[in-house]
């Protein structure tokens, strides 16, 4: 059994799927290990770093495509639009290839990598049980993606997030609104914490105020029917348009106040809310910053463009892509961590072993044996469900 890491083709990816210390765990277990060389070189992991444990690196992509069992990646076939054509080619029946694919925005790369006979387990498909928290890459992404935003935000401020009593008089503390209290967003309010900052947040689901008062946050309520806020996997559920009107304007009091906002309100496969509107931003403070953590699925502030900084109407608006990548080492060493658990789920004495009656095999296996098997994304690619199918219908 030859594991295949390859170097990471999407621009500004630094992230590497696999650390030495994951490698050397999975060598004591009687694997190979294959590395594209150069593959850990932006996250500060280097070629001799991983023959010392035991991985044998290659220059080939194309014979690490060929001779490895199972590939793994950061950004894999959905998630890398940029170039994964050239990945496709390589890939062979029944070989299996693990990795972030965003497969609920583009459903099409499943299909496209069963016409192969290869087998792709998408990550962001990882179900929201305990049992599958240590392999949630969603979760790890968050957390550092909450952290940065904060760091982005203090850096664009004209002003320091702690307050400081000094000879020349007293400075105030920053004022700073999360909305969205996800796993990003409560990583968010923890940071500001620490930093000094006051720090308030807001959710739709009522079940947040608790883990915002937990890292020392002030819930933000609003006069809003929020029972049916929360859906699958403790996301947070589409909202109508009435429901976000009546949000709009009463949040425009609350980001008049602040000096950073934060947003982080994301659903799952689908165009990110508006929360923050041109309205609200000519409410806000000259010279206050808003960082939208939501900026690769369309943003929730009108104005945000996707990885760019932007001013308008005197509120600078922070549009970061790939905040995780930034942090390279730490993001590497968690989505490692996350994909050895799984890789030690589906692995029987060096055998690639996918049970589909396990949930966690069955919720993230995209393609298989030349069909796409996951129910949900059959229906998002206009397919029947594959008992219709055995039957003729």
């Amino acid at each position: 059994m030859i594991i295949g890491i390859t170097r990471e083709l999407v621009a500004g990816e630094n992230r590497v799927s696999l650390c030495p210390d994951n490698v050397q765990s999975l060598v004591d277990k009687g694997l190979e290990l294959w590395v594209e060389q150069n593959a850990g070189a932006q996250a500060g992991f280097s070629d001799d770093d991983y023959t010392s444990v035991g991985a044998k690196v290659v220059s080939d992509r194309d014979e690490l495509f060929a001779k490895s069992d199972v590939i793994l990646q950061v950004q894999s076939f959905g998630s890398n639009t940029e170039n994964a054509d050239d990945d496709l080619k390589r890939l062979k029946a029944k070989q299996l290839v693990i990795g972030m694919m965003d497969p609920l925005a583009q459903p099409q790369a499943a299909q496209q990598v069963a016409g192969t006979g290869a087998t792709a387990i998408a990550l962001e498909m990882v179900p929201r049980i305990s049992r599958a928290q240590s392999m949630d890459v969603l979760s790890s992404m968050a957390t550092l993606a909450g952290y940065r935003a904060v760091l982005l935000g203090a850096e664009a401020a004209p002003r320091i997030l702690p307050m400081l009593m000094t000879a020349a008089g007293t400075l105030q503390p920053a004022r700073v609104l999360i909305m969205g209290v996800g796993v990003a967003g409560l990583q968010a309010c923890a940071t500001a914490k620490r930093l000094g900052a006051v720090v308030e947040a807001y959710d739709v689901r009522p079940a947040a105020r608790e883990q915002i008062i937990s890292v020392g946050a002030t819930p933000v309520e609003l006069d809003l029917p929020t029972e049916s806020s929360e859906g699958a996997g403790g996301y947070a559920k589409k909202q109508s348009e009435e429901f976000l009107r009546m949000q709009r304007e009463q949040m425009t009091e609350v980001v008049a106040r602040q000096d950073i906002i934060i947003t982080t309100a994301a659903i799952p496969g689908a165009k990110s809310p508006i929360l923050v509107t041109e309205d609200m931003l000519k409410a806000m403070k000259a010279g206050s910053v808003l960082v939208d953590l939501a900026a690769e699925r369309g943003g929730n502030c009108e104005s945000t463009q996707m990885g760019k900084t932007v001013v308008a109407h005197g509120v600078t608006i922070v549009g970061p892509e790939n905040l995780a990548s930034d942090v390279a080492f730490h993001a590497s060493q968690m989505y490692g961590n996350n994909i050895q658990t799984l890789l030690e789920l589906i692995l029987e004495e060096g055998q690639i072993n996918l049970d589909f009656e396990d949930e966690i095999v069955a919720g993230t296996v995209i393609a298989h044996a030349g069909e796409v098997p996951h129910p949900y994304m059959r229906k998002l690619l206009d397919l029947p469900s594959l008992e219709n199918q055995s039957q003729g219908k």
